[in-house]
């Protein structure tokens, strides 16, 4: 579909932040709707009236908030929902195991009833980073709730046990050392609470960033705010010591829904050799390399992302 059908303009769409319960739990997450009197010729209309969900999925140590950029472009054709999956952002921290564990499944069944419970329709899911591997697992757990999938830099999972074993012997010698250490929680307290400081955030912010100039303080801030919620720090070292469930791998040959992948060129963190692969499964319709493109591209280059996405999509529906 041509990009003139889409309406770009972020003056038309404000997003309101809400909560559902989800098990018992308090989810946050922010929804705009198309301002209706100023775009609906522009429209990409579905399901009736109305017009196609678009769920965001946030990264690792991320929030709703990285989607700041990109929620009032989309949100001028689309209904846009950025959830803060459990643990994470405004949603409830829950001490781990009770009774739900911080994993993939969890998270895949909580974007699950997301779209069921709230949004009431099949929607696309755009994430970044371990984001992606949770709208993979949506997917393929309830294709039929899951129109298409967008992945943005999406989570190697290199730590991860299966993976570990392909590493030469020298390369993996000390990470079961490196776990037990992690187990010791008195000392994943300090380690947290040196990393949580502005410096901190800024320093690796900076790393994954391949355009420097986007991580500003006002990004530091609002990432930074929710890691002094009470269990924040339990999260934290919960996700850090998960080297189960499902890498990227064992979920792109299941899925059946058109996928299309991002990827910065630059990423230090997944690096793109080690992804350009993916591009064979036969899901994804398109794998773009982002030039000068780190970890983050939807808060890095919004001004490429939003068009090349929404455009993506609008295909979808026509």
């Amino acid at each position: 579909m041509p990009s003139s059908s889409l309406n770009l303009s972020s003056e038309s769409s404000v997003p309101i932040l809400s909560s559902w319960q989800w098990q018992g739990f308090t989810i946050s997450y922010q929804h705009a709707e198309p301002n209706q009197a100023d775009t609906k010729p522009n429209l990409t209309k579905s399901d009736g009236n109305e017009p196609p969900a678009v769920v965001m999925i946030h990264g690792f140590g991320a929030s709703s908030i990285h989607w700041r950029k990109n929620i009032p472009d989309f949100a001028a054709s689309y209904s846009v929902y950025a959830i803060d999956l459990l643990g994470y952002g405004k949603s409830a921290k829950p001490t781990p195991g009770e009774p739900l564990d911080y994993t993939f499944e969890t998270w895949g069944q909580q974007v699950l009833d997301f779209c069921q419970q709230v949004i009431g329709r099949p929607a696309f899911l755009i994430a970044n980073s371990i984001g992606c591997v949770v709208a993979m697992q949506t997917a393929v757990s309830a294709p039929e709730w899951v129109r298409g999938v967008v992945l943005l830099d999406c989570s190697l999972r290199l730590l991860h046990d299966r993976k570990r074993q392909t590493l030469p012997w020298y390369r993996n010698i000390s990470t079961p050392y490196i776990q037990k250490v992690l187990g010791y929680r008195p000392l994943i307290q300090l380690f947290f609470k040196q990393l949580a400081k502005p410096k901190s955030v800024k320093n690796i912010l900076r790393q994954a960033y391949g355009r420097k100039e986007e991580v500003t303080d006002e990004l530091v801030s609002l990432l930074l705010e929710p890691a002094f919620d009470p269990g924040a720090v339990d999260v934290f070292l919960a996700f850090i010591r998960y080297s189960q469930g499902p890498i990227p791998e064992d979920l792109l040959p299941q899925l059946t829904c058109p996928t299309l992948i991002l990827w910065g060129q630059v990423d230090p963190w997944e690096p793109v050799e080690l992804a350009r692969s993916f591009a064979d499964y036969p899901a994804v319709e398109a794998f773009i390399e982002l030039e000068g493109v780190g970890h983050c591209p939807q808060d890095e280059a919004p001004e490429v992302v939003n068009p090349t996405v929404m455009e993506w999509i609008a295909s979808k529906c026509s």
